[in-house]
């Protein structure tokens, strides 16, 4: 009975993959990020600029609204976390931060496509988003409780698998069922389902309440099955869980090893998330592919990041999650420099024959590449935090590692949006992410395999 109940815990854990994956794949990447470029660059072309101008303006502003957000969630995050320790309570902080994503989400329905309201949606796009990485800090926190240092990766592999095949299921609805191409129809031909107008681009804009009713529906089993472990006579103040944080920080020139991990994990996650935040957005105003190709594009990444996170999990059982980071690491610094060195027309400064095909496949290459080792760096990641996390508090060590993650949230943006407006290309202002990659591997040389325990 008892490893019955075990295992609905891990699975109903599982399950917040599932549920929110859509914010990160419908929303960041692959529907809304573009959709929003689009818009954003139609509106600066009214406004007079010329294509380019218009298409980095557009990364630009998206840029700083992710920024803001990391700024946020990093400020929030170590908070949370000790805060969430020292009461003993986790799941009341996951509803309210659900919430959160779930308004978020669904208001991005009233993105307007002539541009009038881009701040408005830039809002209420980071309170989802924040939402979203606020509960995923609580979600990571109860992964030692799960199984022991040779089952978390495994475990953790495997959620992320779980949560990419709900990622793929989502955005196959939608590219069938929703978003609309240029002649008004869906990817097989069909008006967008529900009546909605595809003139004022509604099934593009239904991204939002679709990505808000499926994590309101995929949440159930999460609530059901999880629960908070029992600590009686806990209470806990906010100026309690800033000591705590004081106090952990404090500690961290003491555990060599965790701040080194700390370190690196704040570049290279951060590279990471600037590749995800900037691969649709890339594809619409450089390579001009349609939401559509961009969604199909999706789909080849998400299959290889679920097949990726997977394998990547049996890899991390096997030979431990620190040498499953570094080739991940390798592997993405090889896809960065490949991309920022292509346009539709040259690859390494070479110039292609008219009408060549070969940026598009190789983009569909390097996607596929960044969906798989994206996967397999996460969830890997996540497992090597689990051995340098102190058992007591595991929370307010997942709170470190959210900050650590989004400390520098806002620096990937902030160098694709300076180096964006600078150069006046989108394609040269995604450079900065290879610098990021590379200072995050040089710090893993002080990180030990098995953490600080």
């Amino acid at each position: 009975m008892v490893d019955a109940v075990e295992r609905k815990k891990i699975w109903g854990w599982y399950f917040f993959d599932w549920a929110s994956q859509p914010y990160h794949t419908l929303i960041v990447t692959f529907i809304f990020g573009p959709y929003f470029a689009g818009v954003a660059a139609e509106y600066y072309l009214a406004a007079g600029q010329d294509s380019e101008a218009a298409g980095a303006s557009a990364q630009a502003l998206w840029a700083w609204g992710m920024a803001l957000a990391g700024i946020v969630i990093a400020l929030g995050a170590p908070i949370m976390g000790a805060f969430a320790d020292s009461s003993g309570r986790r799941m009341p902080w996951i509803m309210v931060f659900s919430i959160m994503y779930v308004i978020g989400a669904y208001m991005l329905w009233y993105t307007q496509p002539d541009g009038s309201n881009m701040i408005m949606a830039l809002m209420f796009f980071a309170l989802g988003f924040i939402g979203a990485e606020y509960a995923l800090i609580f979600i990571n926190s109860q992964l030692p409780d799960l199984g022991n240092d040779n089952e978390v990766g495994e475990i953790s592999g495997n959620a992320f698998a779980f949560g990419y095949f709900g990622g793929l299921v989502s955005l196959i609805l939608m590219l069938l069922l929703f978003v609309e191409q240029a002649n008004g129809k869906t990817l097989i031909g069909l008006d967008p389902i529900f009546g909605l107008d595809a003139l004022a681009r509604e099934g593009s804009r239904s991204v939002g309440p679709f990505s808000a009713i499926w994590f309101a529906v995929f949440m159930i089993p999460y609530f059901l099955w999880c629960r908070d472990p029992k600590r009686a006579g806990t209470t806990a103040s906010f100026g309690q869980a800033i000591g705590m944080v004081k106090s952990a920080l404090a500690a961290l020139p003491s555990k060599p090893s965790l701040f080194a991990y700390l370190g690196s994990s704040m570049f290279y996650r951060d590279a990471l998330n600037g590749l995800y935040t900037f691969g649709g957005v890339y594809a619409a105003v450089v390579l001009e592919w349609s939401i559509t190709s961009i969604g199909v594009f999706g789909i080849i990444a998400l299959i290889s990041s679920a097949v990726f996170s997977w394998l990547g999990g049996k890899a991390d059982k096997r030979f431990g999650p620190k040498p499953v980071i570094v080739w991940a690491i390798l592997i993405l610094i090889v896809v960065c420099v490949t991309i920022v060195s292509m346009s539709k027309t040259t690859l390494f400064g070479i110039q292609l024959p008219e009408g060549s095909n070969l940026p598009n496949i190789l983009f569909f290459v390097c996607g596929a590449l960044i969906g798989g080792m994206g996967g397999v760096l996460q969830s890997a990641s996540r497992s090597l935090m689990v051995r340098h996390c102190d058992p007591a508090a595991p929370t307010e060590s997942f709170g470190l590692y959210g900050l650590s993650g989004r400390a520098t949230a806002f620096i990937a943006p902030a160098l694709v949006g300076v180096a964006t407006t600078i150069s006046g290309s989108a394609r040269l202002g995604v450079s900065p992410v290879v610098l990021l990659f590379a200072v995050g591997l040089v710090l893993l040389i002080w990180v030990k395999a098995e953490g600080e325990r």
